[in-house]
């Protein structure tokens, strides 16, 4: 356990951050696996209304380091990609 009072500041700083970083992580996984539901039952509509969404997830979670912003722009393309070929 740490002893300096600016360690034990650092530890709970780490603490936070950790549990908003394993929430923002959740709901990438949670939009994406949405979204890849929709492209399996061939629902386009749907999964095109969500794509601002994911967009929006992806982004913030590049500019955060949650991902790198090239796995982030990856992804982008790809949904993109899988949505427009079930059209």
């Amino acid at each position: 356990m740490a002893i300096i009072k600016s360690a034990k500041k650092a530890l709970r700083q780490n603490i936070t951050r950790r549990k908003r970083n394993i929430a923002r992580k959740k709901n990438l996984r949670i939009v994406l696996k949405q979204t890849k539901v929709l492209i399996a039952q061939k629902k386009t509509k749907e999964a095109k209304e969500l794509l601002p969404q994911i967009y929006k997830v992806l982004d913030k979670s590049a500019k955060t380091g949650i991902i790198k912003k090239n796995t982030a722009t990856r992804t982008k393309s790809r949904i993109s990609n899988a949505i427009n070929k079930k059209q």
